[in-house]
C-alpha cells in the first residue's frame, strides 16, 4: 500500500491552489482544512499514518502556504468556505469526513451547512468553538480591538501579523517539555512565505472574527439539527480553547466522543500517535 503524500496543484476560481493528498483515490475521504497561521503542512505527519484505508486531502488556503494570493478574493470566513466548496467540487469529492481545527472549524462548518448530506462525520480538534461563554482568556486580547473604528481595528490586526506572534500561536500554552516537540519549522516556514499582500489578506480574515461571532448561533443550530457523528480530540493546554471549550460541544452533541489528551492546540505535533489511534478507531466504527 502506497501511503506516501503527493503534492498537487489545481486552479480553483482565481486561486492557484496547492494541496497534499495521500491514500487510494477511491477510498473514503478525510478533508483537512488547516488552522491559523499554518497550512497543509500541519497534516504532513498525520496523512501517511491513515493513508492505508482513507484518502486524505489537505489544501492550502488562499494567502497561506503554497497557494496563490489573488487580489480578487474575499478573505473572510465566508469567502474561504465558498472557495473550499469549489475545491471539493473541482476534485469531485461528494462525501467526506471533515477535520475541524482552529480556523478550519468555522470554515469547515460553513462548508457543512451548505450541503449537510456531504458530511459523513466530523473530527474536532481544538476548533474555534461557537460558544461565547467557553472561550479561553486569550480571546479577550482579540476582543479588545472590536471597539475600535473599522480602519483602526484592521490596522491593529495587520500589526499583529509578526513572526513572534506566529511563534506564540504555535507554542500557545503548552508545558515546557512539550514545547520541545513543536518544530520551529512551523513558524519559520510560514513566516518565510509572508508578503505585504498576504499581511493584508490575513488582516482581513482576522478582522472578520468580530462578524464571525454573530454567526455562532447558525453553527450551533447546524450541530443540533444534523448531529453528525463526532469525535472530539482536545489538548486542554490552550489559551484560546481550554478544556471548557471542548466540553461545550456536548451541549449540542451529547453523543460525541470526547477525549482530553495531555497536550495543547497543535496535537499533531505533540500527540500524533494518540490522535491517529483515536481517529482510526472512530472511522472504523462509523464505517467510513
Amino acid at each position: 500500500m502506497d501511503t506516501r503524500v503527493r503534492h498537487r496543484r489545481v486552479q480553483v476560481g482565481p486561486v492557484d491552489t496547492f494541496y497534499r493528498e495521500a491514500g487510494p483515490e477511491g477510498a473514503p475521504v478525510i478533508l483537512l482544512p488547516h488552522g491559523y497561521p499554518c497550512s497543509s503542512y500541519e497534516f504532513r505527519n498525520l496523512m501517511p499514518r491513515l493513508a492505508d484505508k482513507w484518502r486524505l486531502i489537505a489544501p492550502d488556503y488562499p494567502a497561506f502556504g503554497y497557494s496563490g494570493t489573488p487580489d480578487d478574493f474575499d478573505y473572510s470566513f465566508d469567502g474561504y468556505a465558498t472557495w473550499l466548496d469549489q475545491f471539493v467540487t473541482r476534485l469531485k469529492v461528494e462525501r467526506f469526513v471533515i477535520y475541524l481545527h482552529d480556523f478550519g472549524s468555522p470554515i469547515g462548518a460553513r462548508l457543512a451547512i451548505m450541503r449537510p448530506e456531504r458530511v459523513v462525520a466530523q473530527i474536532i480538534q481544538n476548533g474555534d468553538i461557537p460558544y461565547e461563554d467557553a472561550l479561553g482568556p486569550k480571546y479577550a486580547d482579540i476582543e479588545k480591538t472590536w471597539s475600535l473604528p473599522d480602519q483602526q481595528m484592521r490596522a491593529a490586526m495587520r500589526e499583529a501579523v509578526t513572526e513572534d506572534n506566529f511563534r506564540d500561536e504555535f507554542l500557545n500554552d503548552v508545558r515546557a517539555d512539550l514545547v520541545r516537540l513543536i518544530a520551529p519549522d512551523l513558524w519559520q516556514l510560514h513566516w518565510s512565505l509572508m508578503t505585504e499582500r498576504r499581511k493584508d489578506a490575513i488582516a482581513d480574515v482576522l478582522f472578520d472574527l468580530k462578524a464571525n461571532r454573530q454567526w455562532f448561533p447558525e453553527h450551533r443550530r447546524y450541530l443540533r439539527q444534523h448531529k453528525p457523528p463526532t469525535l472530539i480530540v482536545w489538548g486542554p493546554q490552550d489559551h484560546y480553547m481550554p478544556e471548557a471549550s471542548a466540553k461545550a460541544y456536548l451541549r449540542d452533541l451529547p453523543d460525541a466522543e470526547l477525549n482530553l489528551l495531555d497536550g495543547g492546540h497543535w496535537l499533531l505535533e505533540t500527540n500524533l500517535d494518540e490522535v491517529v489511534s483515536l481517529m482510526r478507531s472512530f472511522l472504523e466504527r462509523i464505517g467510513s
